[in-house]
């Protein structure tokens, strides 16, 4: 996409929504969440967050990008894991079936990277009470994708959290927890194989599940997204990883790397850094390069000067005709 399309776009982004409306909002990290009878509308906004604090810039068509590459993923799985997904009403809104979120991210991964290989190359060998095997290097194939599962926290740091510390602390039982487990490597398994098929290879994701009012546990939130996943270019993989360079990569990794090079990384006593617009605009520049290429579509954006406005009279028109 043209440079200028992005620039032009850097005063009008979705920040936060309040769509009286609609209903009472509560915001995620990068979500606005209205409750609305037995459905849930979810706003995709423009914000970023990054060792689990929201950053004080958005990133252009962020919100476009993120909604509708879950829906392209909630459609292409269906068949395999039920999920939440209802109908796309506006480029940055989905309707989806409300439900009990379980408090636990299923993470899986199949290579050695990001928060993985930090805590390996600390010396421990141990992750979610998953052993790790000696001698990999940065980016290394795992002898098999793992599941090292995290709770997610309202505010803070998520934190890694094991099996038998679920199962101890009754947040699950063994059957749901055995159950969500085999579903989140179904789903890896299916996002490995669309990614081999665009020239990528699906480093790590997370799934979250939820329950229905009727006791039905699906898949929610979103899946195989530059926010949720980490994807490499499969041509270039082995001789980067030979040379133990840096992988050519689609996710928000690149800018976990930026803030730690301005020495952040969401710990107390830090100072969250600003985003330059010249930064902003090569993540956005990112997020649509992952979408065209994972969907193999031409990124179309709304290029809205009030794309707040829009979305609500998408949604509300929506809403009427139901």
């Amino acid at each position: 996409m043209n440079d200028y399309v992005i620039e032009n776009q850097l005063a009008h982004t979705i920040s936060q929504t309040t769509l009286a409306n609609v209903g009472v909002r509560y915001q995620g990290k990068v979500r606005d969440t209205y409750s609305v009878g037995d459905r849930l509308v979810l706003v995709a906004t423009d914000r970023i967050s990054a060792f689990d604090h929201i950053l004080r810039q958005t990133i252009p068509f962020k919100g476009q990008v993120l909604n509708q590459i879950a829906a392209f993923f909630f459609k292409a799985t269906a068949d395999i894991v039920p999920n939440h997904f209802i109908d796309l009403p506006d480029p940055n809104v989905t309707v989806a079936h409300k439900c009990d979120p379980i408090p636990v991210e299923f993470v899986v991964r199949g290579y050695l990277a990001g928060h993985a290989w930090r805590t390996y190359k600390s010396g421990q060998r141990t992750l979610c009470g998953v052993p790790l095997p000696e001698g990999l290097r940065q980016n290394s194939k795992l002898p098999e994708p793992i599941l090292t599962p995290a709770t997610k926290a309202i505010r803070g740091h998520d934190e890694d959290i094991s099996r038998e510390e679920i199962l101890t602390q009754e947040i699950l039982t063994e059957d749901v927890f055995d159950q969500l487990k085999s579903w989140a490597l179904s789903l890896f398994r299916r996002g490995t194989q669309m990614a081999q098929e665009r020239g990528l290879i699906l480093v790590d994701t997370k799934y979250e599940f939820g329950k229905t009012a009727s006791g039905e546990y699906i898949v929610i939130d979103e899946i195989h997204t530059p926010d949720s996943s980490r994807f490499f270019y499969s041509d270039t993989y082995p001789s980067l990883l030979k040379e133990d360079k840096p992988q050519r990569q689609l996710s928000k990794e690149f800018v976990r790397e930026w803030l730690i090079e301005h020495e952040f990384m969401g710990l107390e006593g830090q100072h969250l850094p600003d985003l330059p617009d010249s930064f902003r605009v090569a993540i956005s520049k990112r997020y649509i390069e992952l979408y065209e290429v994972i969907t193999g579509a031409p990124f179309v954006p709304d290029t809205s000067m009030n794309p707040v406005q829009r979305l609500e009279n998408n949604l509300l028109s929506y809403l009427d005709m139901q």
